[in-house]
């Protein structure tokens, strides 16, 4: 029989725990119900354990990735549900995300938020749209929601990559590319998010700019000559158009036309080195073994 464990990480989600975890024991009165509790200043560790949820507190905040390695390593369940504590995810989806994990045999299940009312804003949808569609380009396969921290995964295959996993805001995109990566199946299932309980924790700069750089690791988690190869070629064919007008203008071969084909050549390069780099990052840690 499958084991269940659900890990909330939360760092004052007081107010949105009120509801959830009791709502998660109805559901499932014999999972394990987890709350990481991330250096919070509110009552959100006594809420939790009052309503029959085991509570880890960090003595500072380390992070939402950081919550959500601590809650696996403590997860027994052969199955773990992670989820959000601030009142976006509806416990009454986890029934759906493990139903299509039962029926389709996936290692890893995404709730997958469908249209800009499941987004915090207009920007925030845009950015995530871009994501999805940089992650599909690069797995070859269409990912629905790259972001989304409401996933059911099988523990065994999770904290093989709990190394990987940064400890800010950008664990589901890692896990996600990773699973991918390493040749487990992933599966989405669309739900609605609602609007958060409280104030939100993310910065619209400081976290702006940390999304932005989440395309480059998509890359360097997947294939990095998918990000390395047209960057080289670009630089290249710059090189030749340049060439090819000073050539025809003045019978020049110029400094920028070396510079150019020069850079092209050391970006394929470094994108040679990573990809074997990252094969032997994924070999060497027996991800993807059989088991």
């Amino acid at each position: 029989m499958t084991t269940l464990s659900i890990v909330i990480p939360a760092k004052n989600e007081a107010e949105g725990l009120a509801d959830l975890i009791p709502r998660l024991h109805e559901l499932y009165p014999e999972a394990q119900i987890l709350l990481v509790d991330d250096g919070s200043d509110d009552d959100t560790a006594a809420v939790a354990a009052d309503a029959g949820a085991t509570v880890i507190s960090h003595p500072y905040s380390k992070g939402n990735g950081a919550a959500i390695k601590t809650g696996a390593r403590a997860a027994t369940g052969d199955v773990i549900v992670f989820m959000d504590g601030d009142g976006q995810h509806a416990a009454d989806d986890v029934p759906r995300l493990l139903e299509r994990m039962s029926e389709g045999g996936y290692d890893l299940v995404v709730g997958a938020r469908q249209g800009r009312e499941s987004q915090a804003s207009m920007a925030r949808w845009s950015a995530n749209t871009l994501y999805n569609r940089v992650a599909s380009w690069m797995v070859g396969q269409p990912i629905e929601d790259l972001t989304s921290g409401f996933r059911a995964v099988r523990r065994r295959r999770f904290l093989e990559f709990l190394y990987l996993l940064p400890n800010g805001f950008s664990y589901p995109t890692t896990s996600t590319m990773a699973f991918f990566r390493a040749g487990y199946s992933v599966g989405f299932v669309p739900i609605t998010a609602a609007q958060r309980v409280g104030k939100s924790h993310m910065n619209l700069v400081r976290d702006g700019v940390r999304f932005l750089l989440i395309i480059f690791k998509i890359g360097t988690l997947y294939s990095p000559l998918k990000i390395y190869f047209p960057a080289s070629a670009l630089l290249f064919l710059l090189g030749l158009c340049n060439y090819g007008y000073t050539f025809f203008t003045g019978a020049r071969f110029t400094n920028m036309t070396t510079l150019m084909m020069l850079s092209a050549f050391i970006v394929f390069l470094i994108g040679l080195i990573s990809e074997q780099i990252t094969n032997l990052q994924y070999k060497d840690s027996g991800i993807g073994d059989p088991e």
